[in-house]
C-alpha cells in the first residue's frame, strides 16, 4: 500500500546504526519511502502515527527480539509484511519456532547484497520491482 508519497513505507529496525541507516539509504534510492531505526520500542511508536507496508528487523536485539516486534507489528497492522535479519545460520530455529506458533516471517540471511536485498523485498510484498528508465536502459548498452 502506497503512502502519499506514493512509495511504500519500509521502517528498518537494527541496534547497529550504520547497518539500518545503509539499508534505508539503499530503500529510498530504490523507490521506497524508508526510515531507519536503532530501537525497536520507537519503530512501535512511529507505527502508531503511520502504518509501514514492511517491516525489516534484526532478529537479535537488546529489549526486544525481531520476532517479538513483529508480532506486536501486526498486531497493529495485520497487513505489514515482516521480513526478518539474522547473521546466524543458528537463528533459523528461532524463526521456526515462531512460525510453529503461527507467525510465518520470512528470513533474511546477513550480509546481503543490495540487489538481493531489493529482489527478496519484492517477494515478500508482492510487488513487481519499478521499471528502468530510459536512462539507466541506454547505460546498459
Amino acid at each position: 500500500m502506497p503512502h502519499r508519497t506514493g512509495q511504500p513505507r519500509v521502517f528498518i529496525v537494527d541496534d547497529e546504526h550504520m547497518i539500518a541507516s545503509s539499508l534505508a539509504t539503499i530503500l529510498r534510492h530504490s523507490g521506497f519511502d524508508a526510515i531507519a531505526f536503532t530501537h525497536p520500542l520507537d519503530v512501535l511508536q512511529a507505527a502508531q502515527a503511520e502504518a509501514p507496508d514492511l517491516l525489516i528487523s534484526d532478529l537479535l536485539m537488546p529489549g526486544m527480539s525481531g520476532i517479538d516486534l513483529g508480532i506486536r507489528m501486526q498486531q497493529l497492522h495485520p497487513s505489514c509484511k515482516i521480513l526478518i535479519c539474522s547473521g546466524q545460520s543458528s537463528d533459523q530455529q528461532i524463526l521456526a519456532d515462531a512460525r510453529a506458533e503461527g507467525h510465518n516471517f520470512e528470513l533474511l540471511v546477513k550480509p546481503v547484497h543490495p540487489k538481493d536485498l531489493l529482489k527478496r523485498i519484492h517477494q515478500v510484498t508482492g510487488n513487481s520491482p519499478p521499471l528502468p528508465t530510459v536512462g539507466e536502459l541506454l547505460a546498459g548498452i
